[in-house]
């Protein structure tokens, strides 16, 4: 029977792939008390592509695969205590099998990026005790990493997908092709041994949208990742 365990969930507006690093400022009370927690525990917690067709308990519900977030840095922004700042960098991904709700629901009205909207988030969190929890749980079982290589030759199908997607999208304007080549080197794209990393790294290059990324995040085989991220970089 496959294991689970319940973490923190941080639903964002992006995907995050394992081993990419993420950086995040941290304001609201609810994913301050996400941050305290996992700096007692672990260190861990999910990050999950919003699903903008759902709410938990009025929040934003996330989609149900996402990647481990590991906690490497923590610092105050200001030394105010108001807002932190995180880094972060992904480890595997993970799948929800079940959503524990937080405790508090959306306020109506509720602006999470203003004094009052986080005062009033405050004061219902004291009233209903503060060892409840104000942000999204889950229980959820890991998926094992795709731990083979791509071969040279299909690596190099994908890059040339990507720089014909580039030029049609930039068009009228002319993109040379070593502009494209300069932009692989930027990003430590150019390479004779291309890794899982590296096709999470061109697609994210390729999408206009995280929505884009979820179908690449969620393959579970090689095979399934090259199919999602030529459909991804095909200009149709």
């Amino acid at each position: 029977m496959t294991q689970t365990k319940v973490i923190p969930i941080f639903p964002l507006d992006l995907v995050l792939f394992p081993r990419q690093e993420l950086p995040l400022r941290i304001f609201e009370p609810r994913y301050k008390q996400l941050v305290d927690d996992c700096m007692i525990g672990d260190g861990q917690f999910g990050v999950c592509l919003l699903d903008e067709n759902n709410t938990v308990n009025g929040w934003n519900s996330p989609k149900l695969v996402g990647t481990i977030a590991k906690i490497t840095k923590c610092e105050d922004v200001e030394m105010d205590g108001l807002q932190l700042h995180i880094e972060t960098i992904g480890r595997n991904s993970f799948k929800i099998k079940k959503i524990i709700p937080p405790s508090i629901p959306q306020p109506e009205n509720y602006d999470p990026l203003s004094v009052e909207g986080h005062q009033e988030i405050s004061n219902i969190h004291e009233k209903i005790g503060t060892e409840e929890k104000m942000y999204i749980q889950a229980e959820v079982e890991m998926i094992p990493e795709i731990d083979e290589n791509i071969s040279l030759e299909k690596w190099e199908k994908l890059v040339e997908l990507w720089k014909k997607k580039i030029v049609r999208q930039a068009l009228p304007q002319v993109v040379e092709p070593h502009a494209l080549d300069h932009v692989l080197e930027q990003y430590y794209l150019t390479t004779d041994t291309p890794t899982v990393d590296y096709i999470y790294s061109l697609s994210a290059l390729g999408a206009k949208d995280p929505n884009e990324l979820q179908p690449i995040l969620e393959a579970t085989t090689m095979d399934e990742l090259i199919l999602s991220v030529e459909e991804l970089l095909t200009v149709k």
